[in-house]
């Protein structure tokens, strides 16, 4: 049963690695294109993934198809992206590592995997940095010295409102005395869904194919992660799990997210290869390169690539590393929070999904900025790109748009 269900996870990343690639569904290109070029072709293929994956999970617990709650400890998901410990801080500059890091890297961690399928050897080093600093976040006590120890105090209990979950029918539910927040749930998620899918399919839009089929396609396969981790399966699986003499590790309600897995490939590999430490986000990590691969092969456009030169190096590690780290202390990346844990409508993944589009944009003005005036101040450029941003006055302003 253990192995059906890594074969699962693993089956349905091969799609998404073939599909990424196919279709390059990417997204820091995403915001590079609205940004740069006021192009949303790309920014509304990542919407309509969200927006399917959370009308397809709101199906899921409408029909009690699946168990989101579920986990080893019959608590939380994996990660707790529900949890009534809602540390906002943790969230917002989550996020926003990871969006610098993203941009730095040329790309989200979903993103480092598909290029590793195709051959690109400048995304091992990212993928490897990712995996380092995730690493140190998941499994020493660094995370909790340099950001929560500072950052809990400041969170919203949320345990006893509503259903004790930071899902916004139950905090609705609990500002307004309504008892259990499942309805309160699916009425907000089903006018959330009819308010902004249909404004997604503009002409221009539905004028790439690629773009629309690979939002719903994702979409889609990002609820059938949850349905393969917190349906009959996943149930049965926790079940024999309770009487094994040593239990898989990180068992329980997920679906797509691609920090984890690579702090779970060090763990595995620094374990000797110990078999129970073979995840289910680890399987889909495989399942993306492999995908990407198989498609690459059968373009012939799989190709090696190294770094221009030795900045182009740095920047990539360094973006690999801050994702690592933002990844973890966002409980989430591009796909774990802005797709799969949006779709289970959790206030903490819409922070981070802001905190990264946010950071990676910045990022970007920062970058565009620096190009333009390559003897400038850094201060100079990043007072202008918040400015830009809309974060300070127009009177911060120390450089002008060419």
């Amino acid at each position: 049963m253990w192995t059906q269900f890594l074969l699962s996870g693993f089956g349905l990343a091969l799609v998404l690695g073939a599909m990424a690639h196919k279709t390059n569904f990417c997204t820091m290109g995403a915001v590079s294109d609205w940004v740069n070029m006021g192009d949303t072709g790309r920014m509304r293929a990542w919407l309509l993934a969200i927006f399917t994956a959370m009308l397809g999970v709101m199906v899921l617990e409408a029909t009690m198809a699946v168990d989101m709650t579920m986990t080893a400890d019959n608590a939380e998901s994996f990660p707790p992206v529900r949890t009534g410990n809602f540390v906002w801080l943790r969230h917002l500059l989550g996020g926003l590592i990871f969006g610098v890091g993203m941009t730095l890297a040329s790309g989200c961690a979903n993103k480092t995997l598909v290029r590793v399928g195709g051959g690109n050897l400048k995304s091992v080093v990212v993928f490897l940095a990712i995996a380092f600093a995730a690493y140190i976040m998941v499994y020493t006590n660094f995370d909790y010295v340099m950001f929560l120890q500072w950052m809990d105090p400041l969170g919203i209990d949320l345990t006893n409102h509503g259903d004790g979950s930071q899902e916004l029918g139950s905090i609705i539910a609990g500002m307004f005395g309504a008892g259990s927040g499942f309805g309160m749930h699916l009425l907000l998620g089903g006018v959330i869904v009819t308010l902004v899918l249909p404004r997604i399919f503009t002409r221009d839009f539905l004028a790439t194919p690629d773009n629309v089929i690979a939002g719903i396609v994702i979409g889609l396969l990002v609820v059938s992660g949850w349905y393969v981790s917190a349906g009959p399966l996943g149930q049965a699986l926790l079940e024999e799990a309770a009487f094994m003499d040593q239990r898989p590790q990180a068992l329980g309600a997920q679906s797509f997210t691609f920090v984890a897995p690579a702090s779970h490939f060090l763990h595995y590999l620094g374990s000797g290869f110990e078999t129970r430490l073979i995840t289910f986000a680890l399987m889909v990590g495989l399942g993306v390169v492999v995908g990407s691969f198989a498609y690459a092969m059968v373009q012939r456009s799989f190709r090696f690539e190294w770094f221009a030169d030795w900045r182009d190096f740095v920047a990539h590690l360094a973006g690999g590393l801050l994702m690592g780290v933002g990844g973890v202390l966002g409980l989430g990346c591009t796909f774990g929070q802005a797709i799969s844990g949006a779709s289970t409508l959790a206030v903490g993944s819409f922070v981070t999904f802001g905190g990264i589009v946010y950071g990676a944009a910045l990022t970007m003005k920062i970058q565009y900025y620096g190009m333009l005036y390559e003897e400038a101040k850094f201060k100079d450029v990043a007072l202008t790109a918040l400015v830009e941003m809309r974060t300070l006055p127009r009177s911060f302003r120390r450089l002008e748009a060419l």
